[in-house]
């Protein structure tokens, strides 16, 4: 059976007219960000003052060059399997993304800013890509099911929720979490589906157009080697000493293991013993997420290995059977972040919590059992103010004044962007090419 393309409604006069909201939505905000800019925003050392100390360009930007090239390559092809959604999977992430740069630069620098100010350097660059990553996980909860505005509002009101929360970790509770597997992966996962949760329309579980073909598949594993090449880069970038040589060692290999691991299962899981390209897109990459927070821990390269693997099982499993669970409790997961991103945060969390009670990582003037404590109630304050968070913006996200999709328009490029030949085929809509992967039996 081929699946056919449900257009939208035929010409122009018959779109819901949106002109105007996004253009003042984003207009308002950068005029805002460049008001807070020149208030508050000054160059940080050394890039203030020659004689300046602080972040050297040197030891950092070579790795946030790799996590800005996943942020925006990575995860905006990772996205592109939507064979109607593309330019919304790379475009919508390029715009989401840049917006977060400056509003996590002002929102975190807030919290640490000195005599009123708020120093900019490397490292903070760095984490406002952090803050990226997480905004564009959850984006990958309702990719397909929003207009660009209510991605905006979304993207404005996590910030603050993903801020507070790193800092209730990182300074109150001072958990370990070097590659962000808490507060980004696991952050960003469950603030995503509960904003999923909350604007859940049974037309989008029923829709034909949320699916893949040959094409847009590859262009997604394009976003997948990506995110596999450069995460050791991710993990590792805000690591210091001897912690980032093991941060890049770790996740080079815990990677490596859950990809073979993840071949292995998808095969398993298959009837036919066919290997699954949703499986491979993103459990592979599971093994990065898991190993994030303990990273840069002494956990010895067959502790990585060991990560990997139950890793690559865990994230498999989830897209096989977890997710069409959640389905049926209306969490519609376009993406499947929970099992990418939830549930392999969630092992990291643990595998901290074990690391902590072996004295693998720093503890400073804490017993192993303290430290450990404290790991444990960083991740359950993060799936608490992920949640929260979650449901406050899903339900200022519900309010007319942002507009939503129609039916006809989920997951369909054509709802938000001009499309090639608009104007010379208004009436004559394209037809896409059936998958021969999973459009046909």
């Amino acid at each position: 059976m081929t699946s056919s393309y449900v257009p939208l409604l035929p010409g122009r006069e018959s779109r819901p007219s949106r002109r105007g909201k996004l253009t003042a939505l984003l207009l308002v905000f950068q005029g805002l960000f460049l008001g807070l800019f020149v208030e508050f925003v000054r160059y940080g050392p050394p890039a203030g003052s020659p004689a300046g100390s602080g972040p050297t360009i040197d030891h950092y930007y070579p790795m946030f060059q790799d996590v800005h090239v996943m942020i925006f390559v990575g995860f905006g092809f990772l996205m592109t399997f939507l064979k109607l959604y593309g330019y919304g999977s790379v475009g919508f992430n390029m715009l989401v993304a840049a917006f977060v740069l400056q509003w996590a630069t002002l929102m975190r620098g807030f919290l640490y800013m000195e005599d009123n100010t708020i120093n900019l350097d490397i490292k903070s660059m760095l984490t406002a890509d952090f803050a990226a990553a997480a905004v564009l996980i959850s984006y990958g909860a309702v990719l397909g099911k929003t207009t660009p505005v209510q991605l905006v509002v979304m993207a404005f009101l996590e910030i603050p929720f993903l801020v507070v929360n790193e800092w209730i970790g990182t300074v109150q509770f001072q958990a370990l979490d070097i590659g962000g597997s808490m507060f980004v992966h696991v952050f960003g996962a469950y603030f995503g589906l509960t904003v999923a949760r909350m604007l859940y329309r049974p037309e989008a579980s029923d829709s034909t157009k949320e699916g893949a073909n040959y094409n847009s598949d590859l262009f997604s594993m394009i976003g997948s080697v990506f995110l596999w090449m450069y995460w050791p880069s991710f993990n590792s970038a805000l690591a210091v000493g001897d912690g980032r040589y093991r941060a890049v060692i770790n996740t080079y290999l815990s990677l490596s293991a859950c990809a073979v691991v993840t071949f292995a299962m998808s095969s398993a899981v298959d009837k036919d013993g066919r290997v699954n390209m949703v499986h491979v897109q993103n459990a592979t990459l599971a093994g990065g997420v898991a190993v994030g927070t303990t990273a840069d821990m002494m956990i010895q390269p067959w502790g990585a290995l060991l990560i990997g693997i139950i890793a690559g099982t865990l994230s498999t499993v989830g897209f096989t059977v977890v997710q069409p669970f959640l389905a049926r409790l209306k969490f519609h997961d376009t993406c499947g972040v929970n099992n990418l991103h939830g549930m392999p945060g969630l092992l990291a969390g643990v595998a901290g919590v074990v690391a902590s009670l072996l004295k693998l990582c720093e503890l400073g003037d804490r017993s192993a059992a303290v430290q450990a404590e404290f790991q444990m109630a960083a991740l359950f304050v993060t799936i608490g103010i992920a949640l929260l968070g979650g449901t406050i913006t899903g339900i200022i996200l519900q309010l007319p004044v942002w507009g939503k999709l129609q039916s006809n328009e989920l997951f369909d490029d054509r709802a938000n962007w001009e499309m090639p030949g608009d104007e010379a085929e208004d009436d004559c809509e394209p037809q896409p090419t059936p998958s021969i992967i999973r459009d046909a039996d």
